[in-house]
């Protein structure tokens, strides 16, 4: 069981040093703006690295987006840092599952996250995996409530996509914690990772605030729970630098049972 945490993208290895981390997940770029990644200096320490390296895709990525000045540079983007989040031997890139917006039909969402598939295949394929994360937010969102999640995996589950379980998007998404992995695994049949985070926001309150373990609304056992059912890698995304990382590595680890 590796558990570790989102870090600065400057040095993450120095990050990972830092709180005991046998993971990492970090930006290559702003994440909130369209900038393609820019080779690294340190790919070769962080390839040869034991630490376990995820990336997460900007926030500013929509391939659901119906409009075409968000959802087409999406895909150019998404496929830039797939491309270098694999020079850098990551074994995914997080991705958020997007929205349609305010009156647009959900169904065009999903087509057009099965269009960015076709298109990343077009364009020579992925090198590696995309793990699609459930949102907290957005009553269109593609990924916020599992029957749209269903429908979602309908669209491209076929083309092998992965998931990441968010357990502070899903308690403030309206999805009880309690049996989430057997839920998600029959929509999915997979999760490949956790983002082992506790939530400011109240259940199905729709926001994405993320707090350390056992500081918000959520009962840190069903975190814990959440991970040995899945038996998948967990990254706290959650406040405090290393002092508030570290610790809520040390809890999940101890009550994980790693």
């Amino acid at each position: 069981m590796r558990i570790g945490a989102h870090v600065d993208q400057a040095d993450p290895l120095a990050e990972a040093a830092a709180r005991g981390a046998e993971a990492v997940q970090f930006f290559l770029t702003d994440p909130q703006k369209y900038n393609s990644p820019k080779p690294r200096e340190d790919a070769a320490l962080i390839r040869a690295s034991e630490v376990d390296v995820y990336v997460h895709a900007p926030y500013i990525v929509n391939v659901a987006s119906p409009n075409n000045r968000i959802r087409i540079p999406s895909r150019k983007l998404l496929m830039a840092h797939a491309r270098a989040a694999a020079e850098l031997g990551a074994k995914g890139l997080i991705v958020h599952g997007g929205h349609v917006g305010k009156g647009a039909d959900l169904a065009d969402g999903f087509t057009n996250w099965r269009k960015a598939f076709e298109y990343a295949e077009s364009e020579g394929g992925l090198p590696l995996p995309i793990l699609i994360e459930n949102t907290a937010g957005g009553d269109n969102a593609c990924a916020r409530r599992f029957d749209d999640l269903a429908r979602l995996w309908e669209a491209v589950g076929s083309f092998g996509a992965g998931f990441c379980l968010d357990t502070c998007h899903a308690f403030a998404g309206g999805e009880e914690l309690p049996g989430i992995v057997d839920r998600v695994k029959a929509i999915t049949g997979r999760i490949d990772l956790i983002h082992a985070n506790d939530s400011k926001g109240g259940f199905d309150s729709g926001q994405d605030r993320h707090d350390n373990l056992g500081n918000g609304k959520i009962d840190p056992e069903l975190v814990v729970a959440a991970i040995r059912a899945s038996g998948a890698p967990a990254i706290v995304e959650t406040p405090g630098g290393v002092e508030g990382q570290t610790a809520d590595i040390a809890l999940l680890r101890e009550r994980a049972g790693n």
